[in-house]
């Protein structure tokens, strides 16, 4: 049966972008003065896997860029050159141009060509000082292998009888690891006799794409003279494993199988070259980790160690994922009908059922969790998208910074963690340009020359925090007054240093003297905080003059569900985030005071704090309008804190988001709606838009 090669260009495509970024966070950390000979190796071994696997699927484009930067990448690694600053733009500029080819194939965005042509003549001229980067080398190349002193060792390896055929596509492919000899031993068993430099673990990952790894018996033996093979056999046209470095291809996951020639490739069918892939595939192991046989009876050992070596991710598609959540989500609005209604039964009468419900209760609740963390993603996801442009932009505008990461591995929802990008990107951009002064400045003022800036990435309770901090000049107060009061806004020489920080979020406002291509148009920042706010999270600013600025976004680690305090007023029932909640009580007369033309306060631990009455903000009936008779919350968001008047306290509950503005409309006050345990309909509050209303 003809196998489809498109079906298997997917997983090429994602594990070609891993490598790709996993290249450009390697070359960014790269000690020009001392580089560690592990990260050339690893720099390398991503560029060759790359061009390995383009060239399997005959993405020529793609495999030419590689194999002159693989080369140039070689001969650095081996010490024929010192690698510099400019080895590593032109790196970056190269994996820029393979991320576009690559964008090319998956998705059909165009690829500026003589873009590509451009970055093949860099390579090439980078190239000129060092050992010359010959074309990629011809079959024959491979073949004048008749010198046996070259090699170190020889195996002999035996396995089962097999068809002809494939014995002599394993012949071909061990061919391509030194000189082979083919020996009869019985009607039941064949072996070949190999002289190579490479590993027994090279010679399983080979074989293993035809025989079982616990069949294959490999043997020590001394190096056997084999005389050299005439270039027009038949069995050396299929070739299309690469030794170079095969023991770290394992960590390469599925491990694309490098032909180094392209040629190699194209004298197979799709069918033949698919036919190896898909049995590695169905086996489930890594590439080359297949067991070496120094004796027949190791063979139990070294397959049960095989199989404690399978691969343990599977690819699954987010709206597969997404699927299961939204179940959770209605399993969770059952199970609190369920709880609802049980509380109603008598618990003696009904123990085993009520014992029942519980169990499942707990049983949903860790089901829920579970599956939530399945679209959880760490924040390096994020993170790793900013070395790159730090470095970048740092070099544009003429300044040093060192770019510092903390928490990387903190977990926040997939669908939260992309649209974070952008907000991160703008503040990080923000803080290079207008926080961190130029070198010469920062010396004078007794700093080190090179600026510091970090993003860092923590939970709190059932948030994550992240902050962007950088230890530049700081926030101008006296500049951004002046500048609000020439944009019209209402400002005060009284106001908190806290609220004229908010001002940089109004729509329009800028201080930069100078219009440029990195900012100063006043936008972006009144979108860095509507899209914080549309995710349900908060934006904060701390800064002092002179030494830095630190900026807090705290979000919910998901926007499916969340931790929810049930509220009433009247005969409706309301969500208020957990998080937004610092405490509640029951004020006495002597607490609550009016101010003219302020509206009504009440003394909280010698504070004053505004009081909403929350049946006025709906304009709803109330069973109490005396707040000494009713319930008063007290929330906090945004560093700002109010009392809330409500009727009473229902309980706190996992509830399950549901949009609202995309079913209806926009409403006031309101982040989204969740399902009762009744089926009733309760409103989610906007608790940062309330307070607002004060």
């Amino acid at each position: 049966m003809a196998i489809e090669m498109s079906q298997f260009y997917q997983v090429f495509f994602d594990e070609a972008e891993e490598l790709l970024a996993e290249m450009e966070k390697l070359l960014l950390a790269v000690n020009l003065s001392d580089p560690d000979p592990e990260d050339l190796n690893a720099i390398f071994r991503t560029a060759h896997s790359i061009k390995g696997g383009a060239s399997t699927f005959g993405i020529s484009d793609m495999s030419d860029v590689t194999h002159f930067l693989e080369s140039l990448l070689d001969n650095i690694r081996k010490g024929e050159m010192a690698i510099t600053s400019e080895h590593v733009d032109a790196f970056l500029i190269a994996k820029d141009i393979l991320k576009m080819q690559l964008n090319g194939h998956k998705s059909g965005a165009p690829v500026d060509q003589e873009a590509v042509a451009d970055v093949r003549m860099m390579l090439q001229s980078l190239a000129k000082n060092s050992t010359h980067i010959a074309p990629p080398p011809k079959v024959e190349s491979y073949i004048e292998k008749t010198n046996d002193e070259q090699f170190r060792k020889c195996y002999r390896i035996e396995f089962p009888k097999i068809s002809n055929d494939e014995i002599e596509t394993i012949g071909a492919e061990l061919n391509l690891l030194g000189d082979i000899a083919k020996e009869n031993l019985d009607d039941n068993r064949i072996a070949f006799v190999l002289n190579t430099n490479a590993t027994p673990d090279d010679i399983i990952a080979i074989c293993s794409f035809i025989l079982d790894p616990q069949d294959i018996f490999i043997t020590d033996i001394p190096i056997t003279r084999i005389p050299g093979r005439e270039a027009n056999e038949d069995e050396l046209g299929y070739g299309f494993f690469d030794p170079i470095d095969k023991p770290d291809e394992e960590k390469l996951g599925y491990g694309f199988f490098d032909p180094i020639d392209p040629a190699f490739a194209l004298d197979r069918t799709p069918e033949e070259i698919m036919k190896g892939v898909v049995k590695k595939i169905e086996k489930d192991s890594t590439l080359a980790s297949g067991p070496h046989h120094d004796e027949k009876n190791a063979g139990k050992k070294d397959s049960e160690k095989a199989t404690n070596q399978e691969t343990t991710t599977i690819r699954v598609g987010i709206e597969k994922v997404d699927q299961l959540i939204n179940l959770i989500g209605e399993l969770v609005i059952t199970q609190a009908m369920l709880d609802q209604r049980s509380a109603a039964l008598d618990p003696i009468e009904h123990e085993k059922l009520l014992s029942s419900v519980g169990q499942l209760s707990r049983n949903t609740r860790d089901l829920q969790e579970a599956v939530m963390s399945i679209r959880m993603m760490p924040m390096d996801y994020v993170f790793s998208r900013f070395p790159r442009m730090v470095r970048d932009l740092a070099s544009k505008l003429g300044k040093k910074v060192e770019f510092i990461t903390y928490g990387a591995s903190t977990e926040l929802d997939k669908g939260l963690i992309e649209r974070i990008v952008d907000p991160l990107t703008h503040l990080v951009r923000n803080s290079i340009d207008h926080g961190i002064e130029m070198p010469d400045i920062r010396r004078n003022e007794g700093k080190y020359e090179a600026g510091r800036l970090s993003l860092s990435a923590a939970h709190q309770g059932g948030n994550i925090v992240i902050e962007v901090s950088d230890d530049g000049g700081g926030l101008n107060r006296e500049r951004i007054l002046a500048k609000a009061t020439e944009n019209g806004l209402p400002v005060s020489e009284n106001m908190t240093d806290a609220d004229v920080w908010q001002l940089i979020f109004a729509p329009g406002f800028s201080t930069a003297e100078v219009v440029t291509d990195v900012s100063g148009r006043g936008v972006g920042m009144d979108v860095v905080k509507r899209n914080i706010t549309a995710m349900g999270g908060v934006v904060d600013i701390r800064s002092a003059k002179g030494f830095g600025t630190t900026i807090v976004i705290s979000l919910p680690l998901t926007l499916a569900i969340l931790d929810g305090m049930s509220i009433r007023v009247g005969e409706e029932v309301y969500i208020l985030p957990l998080s937004c909640v610092v405490e509640s009580l029951q004020p006495v007369p002597d607490d609550i005071k009016e101010i003219s033309n302020k509206g009504t306060v009440i003394k909280v631990r010698d504070e004053y704090l505004p009081l909403i009455a929350l049946h006025k903000v709906f304009g709803i009936n109330a069973r109490f309008t005396d707040p000494c008779k009713g319930i008063i919350v007290i929330l906090e968001v945004e560093g700002k804190r109010a009392a809330l008047f409500i009727d009473e306290l229902v309980g706190q509950q996992q509830v399950v988001v549901k949009n609202i503005e995309s079913n209806y409309k926009k409403v006031p006050g309101v982040s989204g709606a969740t399902i009762l345990g009744d089926g009733g309909v309760a409103l989610i509050l906007d608790v940062s838009a309330i307070l607002k209303t004060t």
